[in-house]
């Protein structure tokens, strides 16, 4: 099976189409697959599900998608960042379920395993858990959490192979593990790309098994979502 497509534009081309759910990895702007989401963008389809750990910023990463009302759910942990996200969910324009950052994680990771729901206390007792099934374990109260499986997820990687196994780089290997995981169709975009047997079993983060579609971009922007400097006395 030819794995690699020339640009992400090819990458989405018979695979995207309105009203799916993406799964998109990356946390703030530290491992999101930039070109991917402009691609997407630029492709029009519309009435998306997105689930990401947040939406990127105004005018970067998923916040393009925000901007031409592409989006009309998002599946987050956090809203701080982009304004244009914040308004549109206070507005009512956009729906908004909020899942804690660890929740997110492993449903995302339960739906790629076959998992269909597990059981967290995290959430017992606020609104997470409003209109999900409560059990009690040891004395305990644990609220009900279904598994996470999209039709399409979005990841960057830093070195894949022919076949699509994977290496993240430092931070970047946040939510993008799971996500591969939980895609019917998996689309990673790569900074690198070598020969199938050119990279360390051993280092594999996800396995190809996972991806079914690589393009290369070796030159990402990377943004820094916010650039903090100490003072010197």
């Amino acid at each position: 099976m030819k794995k690699l497509f020339p640009n992400a534009a090819a990458a989405l081309e018979g695979v995207v189409k309105d009203g799916q759910t993406f799964a998109v990895g990356g946390f703030g702007l530290c491992g999101i697959p930039e070109a991917l989401i402009e691609a997407l963008r630029d492709s029009g389809v519309t009435g998306l599900t997105c689930v990401s750990n947040n939406a990127g910023v105004d005018g970067f990463g998923l916040g393009l998608l925000l901007e031409t009302r592409q989006i009309k759910k998002m599946i987050s942990s956090y809203v701080g960042e982009n304004k244009l996200f914040a308004q549109q969910f206070l507005s009512g324009e956009l729906e908004l379920e909020f899942a804690p950052q660890g929740t997110l994680a492993e449903r995302l990771r339960a739906g790629g395993a076959g998992i269909p729901a597990f059981f967290t206390a995290t959430g017992v007792g606020t609104v997470v858990a409003d209109g999900k099934e409560v059990r009690e374990f040891d004395g305990r109260k644990y609220v009900m959490e279904r598994g996470i499986v999209t039709d399409v997820a979005l990841v960057k990687a830093w070195r894949a192979d022919t076949s699509g196994n994977l290496i993240y780089r430092k931070t970047a290997r946040n939510f993008n593990p799971m996500c591969a995981m939980a895609g019917r169709v998996t689309i990673a975009e790569v900074e690198e790309i070598v020969p199938i047997g050119s990279l360390d079993p051993d280092e594999i983060h996800t396995p190809g098994i996972f991806v079914q579609r690589l393009v290369l971009n070796a030159n990402p922007e990377k943004r820094i979502e916010q650039r903090t400097l100490r003072k010197t006395a």
